[in-house]
Parts: structure tokens; C-alpha cells; sequence
């Protein structure tokens, strides 16, 4: 990894829907960059028109990016891989890609999910197949229309090795989007990875019509579980209180871009879940962490009333509509049970 962006020849992102084609158009900005789309004919389309019609539509892209369908043209050259691909393609596609990365070039994930089968987060993924690779996380509240419109936004990178840290803060920061550092990676991927379930569990009380009142108290509440889990798993408690833990709930939960608050306001409506998943493109990631969020938990003997309610309303067991009845009902305990 180059001391810095400055020393940076070539970034490449793997995976071209909206946040992959977002911080691809970030880095091009500095640095020559490509885009990897698995599907050819969105590689040509951005070629030729300088847009991603599928994704973004409305941004136009800087003339530095480049885009193929290549998983071996993409890497070939990078100094920095970022992966963008949905924590379902993501062990496939780095799989594929690893043979054809440089030696020591620094494997970066966006992705905030867990593996459903094997319960890894993507780091752990990253270590496993590439182990050569310097492993990091960038995360935090990443609204991806706000991101290109170029509203004030901030994120952290998390990274055990404090050089690769800074210089990845180099590389991805701009005028609008001021980059953190933060040692702990498993804290900050488990923030990234859990507020989604709980973001599911907020767009449920919204489409039931609660107020303020209840989101606030799912969000409290949701930073309690991330904190207690994350501590469990070998996160920091403070991280769960900054970008990545309540920063990100915060914005994930209360955005109407958030995919997973969507997602849960249209259970609470009455739609079925493969209804509501096959009408967008989008992936909704706290859709497929949750049962392996609770599973994780189940592990480590840690409570999650919220999420075991979201995995309950996903597999249809619970109707939305008795969620907070459930919530409400269990046993009184003290606030900061579990966190001491």
C-alpha cells in the first residue's frame, strides 16, 4: 500500500451499483480509477455515456473512471481494491479476483453484512482468501444520494495498521466527505452489519404510524444490542457511540433512502417479503444479516429482543402488527442491563 494517495497509481472497485459507483467517482476524482460490473452491458453503458443508467442515472461520472466487465482487467495495475459486491457475492468475486490482484495491495470492503452460511464478517472473508492482502473497513452513515450530491458527510476507516489507515483517509477523502481512522475493525463492521436489522425494525413502527417517540427508542435501544454483541465479538463499547454505531443507525434508520427502513415499512403494510424484494435492484443487506446476526448472538449468549422480532416478521412467523406488543411486553429490566 503507497504512503499515500499522491503515491497511488490505480484504484480499482469491484462491484457497480450505486455506493461502488459513488466512491469509484470519489477516487477518479484523484486518481485513475476502474469500475468492475458484473454484468457487460452496464460496463459498456458507462463507457459510453459516462453514467451509470442502472444506479445513478443522474450523476455523470469523471472522465478518469473507467469501466469493464473483466474481473482480471479491473484489478490488473491497482494499488488499493475496494469491494463493493453485497455480502451474499462477496467470498465468490474476491474469489475470482484474488489470482489477478498485485502482492500486498490492500483489500478495502464497503460491504455491511455477514456471511450467512459461515457467520464471517467481510474482513474475515478478505483474510481468508486473500490472505496476502492488507485487510481494512470503510463504513459509517453512507447515504448515497447525499453522498453525490455532495452534502457534508462523514465515515470512517478501520484498519489494524495505523499507515494503512491514514493513507486510505487520504485517498477517500474530498471537500465533502471527511474520513476517520479507527483501529477497531470488528467494532465498526458489526455497527455496519447490525443497524441494519434494526433499521428493518424501524420502518416496521413507521408503517405501523408510530411517532418520534418510538423510533427514538428503537434507536437507543438498537445501540444497546449493537454495543452488548459487538463487545461480546471483541469491538470497543466507544465505537458503537460514533460513526459507525450510532451515526449510522441514526441515518439508516430515520432516511427515507434507507433501503432497510423500507423494507420494513412495507411488512408492516402487508406485503410479503418476496414482493417487496423483487421490485427493486437494491439490496437491502439487513434482509439477509439478520438470522445470522441472532445466530451470532445466540453463540455468545447475548440478548437481541430486536432482532430476533425483525428475523421473526422476515420468516413470517410474527405479523408486523405484534412486534411492539412483543417489545413492549418483556420482562423490566434495568437500562444498561448487559452493558457492564
Amino acid at each position: 500500500m503507497p504512503a499515500g494517495p499522491s503515491a497511488t497509481r490505480q484504484v480499482c472497485v469491484l462491484g457497480a451499483g450505486s455506493w461502488g459507483t459513488a466512491m469509484a467517482a470519489m477516487c477518479a476524482g484523484k486518481v485513475p480509477t476502474t469500475l468492475w460490473a458484473r454484468r457487460a452491458d452496464l460496463a459498456d453503458g458507462i463507457r459510453r455515456l459516462a453514467r451509470n443508467e442502472v444506479y445513478l442515472p443522474d450523476v455523470k461520472l469523471p472522465p478518469g473512471l473507467r469501466a469493464t466487465s473483466s474481473l482480471a482487467e479491473a484489478v490488473a495495475g491497482a494499488d488499493v481494491v475496494v469491494m463493493a459486491v453485497p455480502s451474499h457475492g462477496f467470498r465468490a468475486v474476491l474469489s475470482d479476483a484474488a489470482a489477478h490482484i498485485d502482492a500486498g495491495v490492500a483489500v478495502v470492503s464497503l460491504t455491511k453484512g455477514v456471511e450467512q452460511v459461515t457467520l464471517s464478517r467481510m474482513s474475515e472473508l478478505i483474510a481468508e482468501v486473500a490472505p496476502a492482502h492488507p485487510v481494512a473497513v470503510l463504513t459509517g452513515p453512507n447515504l448515497v444520494g447525499e453522498i453525490v450530491a455532495g452534502h457534508p458527510t462523514a465515515s470512517v476507516v478501520a484498519a489494524t495498521d495505523p499507515a494503512l489507515a491514514d493513507a486510505l483517509q487520504r485517498l477517500f477523502s474530498t471537500g465533502s466527505f471527511r474520513v476517520y481512522t479507527n483501529p477497531d475493525v470488528v467494532g465498526c463492521e458489526l455497527g455496519g452489519a447490525l443497524k441494519n436489522v434494526v433499521a428493518i425494525a424501524a420502518g416496521v413502527a413507521d408503517g405501523l404510524g408510530f411517532g418520534d417517540n418510538t423510533r427514538a427508542a428503537l434507536i437507543t435501544r438498537g445501540v444497546a444490542e449493537l454495543t452488548r454483541l459487538g463487545v461480546a465479538l471483541g469491538g470497543q463499547p466507544l465505537t458503537f457511540g460514533g460513526l459507525t454505531g450510532m451515526g449510522d443507525l441514526v441515518a439508516t434508520c430515520t432516511s427515507r433512502q434507507s433501503r432497510n427502513r423500507w423494507v420494513g415499512e412495507q411488512l408492516a403494510k402487508g406485503r410479503p417479503l418476496a414482493e417487496i424484494t423483487a421490485g427493486t435492484r437494491m439490496v437491502a443487506e439487513g434482509v439477509r444479516t439478520s438470522a445470522a446476526v441472532v445466530e451470532l448472538a445466540a453463540r455468545v449468549g447475548v440478548e437481541m429482543p430486536i432482532a430476533d422480532q425483525v428475523v421473526a416478521v422476515l420468516a413470517g412467523t410474527t405479523p408486523a402488527d405484534e412486534v411492539v406488543a412483543a417489545l413492549m411486553g418483556r420482562m423490566m429490566k434495568p437500562e444498561l442491563h448487559g452493558l457492564g
